[in-house]
């Protein structure tokens, strides 16, 4: 059986692209499709002889970095790719990779990060912070009237949904009206996970985009005066820096070897957004580490509180604060190994395990 991988795009490596990375794994001769690909950024994880783009990586670099100038061409660049001579196709995607169209007798199995936000449960917050005047506003309301119509006509060439949280199964209900299989994407755990004596710093890790919520944490810090370190880049870095006093550091990108160092001497980890499953968080679980998170999305799912780690129930600075005071107060009653032991309900190797047989049951041989 001939199986080929689809993928949004590969211009950076986060937790999407860990899932896809495994999904390699398991499918060695299966080419990978993705709209845009960054050889110099993915090669090391995705070799470019196995890479096959579409037409927007012939795009001018300027044109090709700025995703909102290419969102007129994303639900055409899926189904440009020709998948004829595939008997499976295996798309994982946040957004428009499902689109891809097949033939009758291929199976199309769809691993869904989240419906697309910007679309559906986050579509009036990517319109406030577009700052557009009042004719943009309503253009971009049509254009995405239109895309959202598009994403539920797309999501009925799937023939199985494979979700990555009971979150995101829901939502995969509501917008796409189709029944779906949870499975947990994969977290890569340390094997040398233990340290006696853990920094006295707060830890971050994540992109600093708006929806994460980094400036909460960063604006709850400021006032408690306790030590964050935040890893990451996005869009909001520039303006959480200067928002930032002095017991705030963010240290922007940093190599797997430097993140790992954070993660095993960090007193605690903070994840201030609602995310679909959350990869990091229980990555610090895997370090050992108790989890401060919002109350909402996948974090429900891989945080037991009093256990392996406390949540916060709403977004603002004040509430997340006093989240991290009730953390203080319990972290000598948390226990590393158990919370290690509950991290290990979400390795790589349970993914594959569960995936495989999903994919074998389905019709794979």
């Amino acid at each position: 059986m001939k199986v080929a991988l689809v993928h949004d795009y590969l211009t950076r490596f986060g937790g999407a692209e860990r899932v896809l990375l495994e999904l390699a794994d398991l499918f060695p001769e299966a080419p990978i499709y993705t709209f845009l690909y960054d050889k110099d950024k993915m090669e090391q994880h995705f070799p470019a002889e196995r890479v096959r783009t579409s037409f927007l990586q012939k795009f001018p670099r300027w044109w090709r970095s700025r995703p909102k100038y290419l969102l007129p061409f994303l639900p055409i660049a899926p189904e440009t790719f020709d998948l004829r001579e595939f008997d499976m196709v295996i798309s994982s995607s946040s957004a428009f990779a499902k689109g891809v169209v097949t033939r009758p007798k291929t199976w199309h199995i769809n691993y869904c990060h989240n419906p697309a936000r910007f679309l559906w449960d986050y579509s009036y917050e990517y319109l406030c912070q577009q700052n557009l005047g009042v004719i943009s506003r309503v253009v971009v309301k049509i254009f995405l009237n239109y895309l959202r119509l598009w994403d539920r006509a797309a999501s009925r060439r799937v023939d199985y949904f494979v979700a990555n949280s009971q979150a995101t199964a829901r939502r995969i209900i509501k917008h796409y009206q189709q029944e779906t299989k949870v499975i947990y994407p994969p977290v890569n755990l340390p094997a040398d996970w233990q340290t006696k004596t853990p920094g006295d710093y707060f830890l971050i890790v994540s992109q600093l985009t708006p929806y994460k919520r980094i400036d909460v944490a960063v604006e709850a810090f400021n006032k408690l005066g306790l030590p964050l370190v935040i890893i990451g880049e996005g869009s909001q870095k520039k303006r959480l820096m200067k928002m930032a006093k002095s017991n705030v550091k963010i240290l922007g990108w940093q190599t797997d070897e430097a993140v790992a160092d954070y993660y095993k001497n960090c007193l605690a980890f903070i994840f201030p957004g609602e995310d679909d499953f959350g990869i990091a968080p229980v990555e610090a679980m895997g370090w050992g580490k108790p989890v401060l998170a919002l109350k909402a999305g996948g974090a429900e799912e891989t945080i037991l509180p009093g256990m392996t780690g406390e949540f916060f129930e709403a977004a603002t600075p004040e509430v997340l604060a006093d989240g991290v005071r009730r953390l203080r107060a319990n972290l000598e009653h948390y226990s590393p190994l158990v919370i290690r032991k509950w991290a290990e309900k979400f390795s790589a190797i349970r993914f594959r395990k569960e995936f495989m047989e999903f994919v074998e049951k389905v019709g794979y041989n």
